[in-house]
C-alpha cells in the first residue's frame, strides 16, 4: 500500500490542479453574514476559551446532530461551541435551530493553507464529525495541533465505503487519525475498521437520528396549520428530487380522483428547485398555494408547495400521511424518522442505502408502507386513506420504533464527556493520543 504521507502529499496536488473548478463551484455557496474569505480559512480569531467544534455538511447532517448540539449547550454552558457546514442551506438550518447559541462558519476548502489557517485562529480543544465527511488535510492539521477528532453517528453507505477503499493510502491515514468512531450501526462499524480504524476506537452507539426530540411548540405549529387547511385529507411528500416530482403529482391526481378535498404538500429538498417545481405545477393545470408567500390553501387548491427553509417538521406533524422522498430516485434516502417520531404513517421507495438499517428496522415492525413507484404510491394514498384504523396503526408503530430506540445520543454525550474533561486537565481517553499525534 502506499505510504499515506504520499497519497496525502498526491491528493494535495489534484486539489491545487482543480482549483479553479472547486473554488467555482464552492464559491457560490454564501449565507448572510458569511463572507467568501471563510473558504480560505479567513476566520475571525477566536478568544482564549474551552471550544468544541462540530463539523456538519449539510441540512441533514445538522438535523442529526442537533440533539447532541442541543445537549452540550446544556452540559457544558462555559464552553464555546462553532459548528460549521459545508452548504448555505446548511448554515441557515444551523441559524434557524439555535439562534446565536452556537457560532458558525463555513468550513475551509481542503487546502493545506486554509485548514491551517482555520485551526490556528479557531484554536478548538476537540472536534465532533457528523456522519462521515472526512477530509485529508484537515485531519492531518487537527493531528499536527493534537486536536482529538471523534465521529459522532459515524456511518458508511456501500457505495462510500468502495469509494474509500479505492484509495485504501489517503483512508488508512486518515481514519489513523480519528479518535474515536461512534459507528451508527453494527455493519458501519465493521466497515470503518476494514479501512484501517483501530478496532479498539470503535463503538456501536445507534443512530443519533432515534433521540430526535419533538417539542410542544411544534406539536402546537402543526395543530395551527392543519386547522388553517381544514377537515380534508392530507398528506406531504418531503425532501424531494428531480423525478420524484412528477410521479408525486400523478400519484396525488389518482388520489384526488377518489378523494377530490385531498391536499399535498410538495416540499423539494433544495431551495433552489423551488421555482422549478412550481413552473411543474402549473404546467400540468394543478391550483397552487406557495407557503412562502404566505397562501393558505382553499378547499380547491391542490397542491400547497412547501418552498421555506426548516417547515418540515411542522408539514408532516399537520400531515395524515408522509411519504419521504430521495427514496424513487438513486439518491439513498432522507430521515424517516422525522415523521415516525410524530406518529404520521411513514411511505418511502425503496432506494434507502443512506440510512438501510433505520429503515430495515422500521420494516421489521411494520412500521413503513414501502412503494416502487409513483404508480405504487398512488395505489398506497387511496388504500391508506380509505383505511382510517390502518393509518393509526401504521403512525403508532413507527412512533414505537423511535421511542424503542433512543440511547445513541446518551452513549455520544458520555464518550464526548470524557475528551471534554481530558481537555480541561484530565487524563486523556486511551487511545486518543495516538490519534492526534500519529501520521
Amino acid at each position: 500500500m502506499l505510504d499515506p504521507r504520499l497519497a496525502r502529499r498526491l491528493y494535495s496536488g489534484v486539489l491545487y490542479l482543480a482549483a479553479p473548478l472547486i473554488g467555482w463551484r464552492v464559491w457560490r455557496e454564501s449565507a448572510p453574514g458569511h463572507p467568501r474569505r471563510e473558504r480560505l480559512g479567513c476566520i475571525p480569531r477566536q478568544a482564549a476559551a474551552p471550544r468544541l467544534w462540530i463539523h456538519t455538511a449539510s441540512v441533514g447532517e445538522v438535523v442529526t446532530a442537533a440533539p447532541l448540539i442541543r445537549g452540550l449547550i446544556q452540559r457544558y454552558p462555559a464552553t464555546a461551541i462553532v459548528v460549521t457546514t459545508m452548504t448555505a442551506t446548511g448554515a441557515e438550518r444551523v441559524d434557524s435551530l439555535f439562534r446565536g447559541e452556537v457560532s458558525h462558519y463555513f468550513l475551509p476548502l481542503d487546502f493545506p493553507g486554509a485548514t491551517r489557517r482555520f485551526l490556528d485562529r479557531l484554536a478548538p480543544t476537540l472536534a465532533i464529525v457528523a456522519e462521515t465527511e472526512l477530509w485529508p488535510n484537515l485531519l492531518e492539521a487537527c493531528a499536527q495541533r493534537s486536536v482529538p477528532v471523534l465521529l459522532a453517528n459515524g456511518r458508511l453507505s456501500e457505495g462510500a465505503f468502495h469509494t474509500y477503499r479505492r484509495f485504501a493510502a489517503l483512508s488508512h491515514g486518515m481514519l489513523q487519525q480519528v479518535a474515536w468512531v461512534g459507528a451508527k450501526s453494527s455493519l458501519d462499524a465493521e466497515r470503518f475498521r476494514a479501512l484501517g480504524c483501530p478496532s479498539e476506537r470503535v463503538v456501536v452507539t445507534g443512530a443519533l437520528k432515534f433521540d430526535l426530540q419533538v417539542d410542544e411548540r411544534l406539536r402546537a405549529d402543526s395543530e395551527r396549520l392543519r386547522s388553517r387547511w381544514g377537515e380534508r385529507p392530507v398528506w406531504v411528500a418531503g425532501s424531494t428530487h428531480p423525478g420524484e416530482d412528477e410521479a408525486v403529482l400523478a400519484a396525488h391526481a389518482r388520489l384526488r380522483r377518489s378523494h377530490p378535498q385531498a391536499l399535498l404538500v410538495l416540499v423539494p429538498r433544495h431551495p433552489q428547485r423551488f421555482e422549478a417545481v412550481a413552473e411543474l405545477c402549473r404546467s400540468q393545470g394543478v391550483s397552487l398555494a406557495r407557503r412562502s408567500r404566505g397562501e393558505t390553501p382553499t378547499a380547491d387548491t391542490a397542491v400547497l408547495l412547501g418552498d421555506t427553509m426548516g417547515e418540515l417538521m411542522r408539514f408532516y406533524g399537520a400531515a395524515d400521511l408522509a411519504f419521504v422522498g430521495g427514496s424513487l430516485v438513486p439518491v439513498g434516502g432522507h430521515n424517516l424518522l422525522e415523521p415516525a417520531a410524530l406518529g404520521t404513517p411513514v411511505l418511502s421507495g425503496p432506494q434507502l442505502d443512506n440510512l438501510r438499517e433505520i429503515a430495515d428496522t422500521l420494516a421489521a415492525a411494520n412500521a413503513r408502507c414501502e412503494i416502487s413507484d409513483g404508480d405504487a404510491l398512488g395505489d398506497a394514498l387511496i388504500a391508506l386513506f380509505d383505511d382510517p384504523d390502518e393509518r393509526r396503526r401504521l403512525g403508532a408503530a413507527g412512533q414505537a420504533v423511535v421511542d424503542d430506540n433512543r440511547g445513541a445520543l446518551a452513549r455520544t454525550l458520555a464518550e464526548v464527556g470524557t475528551y471534554i474533561e481530558a481537555a480541561s486537565g484530565g487524563t486523556p481517553p486511551s487511545g486518543s493520543e495516538a490519534a492526534a499525534s500519529g501520521r
